[in-house]
């Protein structure tokens, strides 16, 4: 994620993060601050979704125009946990924050064309699979088993989302970083990867190249598009996974209505 800004801040004039940490986000800002952009922040804790629609609010507030929405969050929980508003965590973090972050964002957005919604997902989409019978993994849970849910969710949704925005001039793809050497990826696998850098370039490329303007609903691997998942070009799963993430949202924001 800070690679991430840390490229953008290259590009655009204004970028805004957004940290759950007060302390390790105005590090972050403090390590962007020699890039030629202004750097705002942002407090958010993604498993609240109440934080999310008051994030949503506080870049309304401050920006008139957004030009790119990243949507980078990842989470993995090696036990399952639950999030303040009793949905599975990886799914909440993953999937219904951005989901939500989205949506509330969604006439800013608009009235900024040619906008673009970026959205991390991974190659574990691959092996995911929507749990129509058990979305919260409440059965029987493993951590990359939610992980690999929470990733093809990403992708489904910026199935749906693409078209939804037909002719609003603003594009939505997904994409996968690489399998690159983070915290999450030490953690939950294991293992070593590719660069920090390597792992912002296709996030930086789909945000800003003029390659891709107009370009939407597709997934990216190193900067190009690639076929995902057969399960992840599913139109009836798909749309099952909108609505589920709309009522699910409203479960836990009664007075919430989508925006698109």
């Amino acid at each position: 994620g800070l690679e991430t800004a840390r490229g953008l801040a290259e590009r655009f004039g204004t970028v805004g993060i957004v940290g759950r940490h007060a302390e390790r986000l105005a590090q972050a800002a403090e390590e962007l601050a020699s890039t030629p952009a202004r750097i705002e922040t942002f407090r958010s804790d993604f498993t609240r979704l109440a934080e999310v629609r008051q994030l949503a609010e506080q870049v309304e507030q401050r920006f008139s125009s957004l030009e790119v929405l990243v949507n980078n969050a990842g989470a993995w929980y090696r036990s399952r946990s639950t999030s303040e508003d009793g949905y599975e965590a990886t799914f909440a973090v993953n999937h219904l924050a951005h989901f939500l972050l989205t949506h509330e964002l969604a006439g800013l957005l608009q009235d900024s064309p040619p906008a673009r919604i970026v959205t991390v997902s991974s190659v574990a989409h691959r092996q995911g699979r929507i749990h129509v019978d058990d979305l919260n993994l409440e059965t029987a849970y493993g951590g990359y088993e939610a992980y690999a849910q929470s990733k093809l969710a990403n992708v489904l949704f910026t199935r749906s989302l693409c078209a939804r925005l037909d002719a609003s001039g603003v594009t939505a793809n997904s994409l996968h970083p690489g399998v690159i050497d983070t915290k999450l990826l030490r953690a939950g696998f294991s293992m070593k990867g590719a660069s920090i850098e390597q792992g912002a370039a296709t996030s930086v490329y789909l945000a800003e190249s003029p390659e891709v303007a107009g370009v939407s609903g597709l997934y990216f691997a190193n900067s190009a598009p690639e076929a995902p998942a057969s399960q992840a070009q599913n139109d009836r799963t798909a749309e099952w996974l909108w609505e589920t993430s709309v009522a699910m949202i409203q479960s836990a924001l009664p007075d919430w209505s989508p925006r698109l």
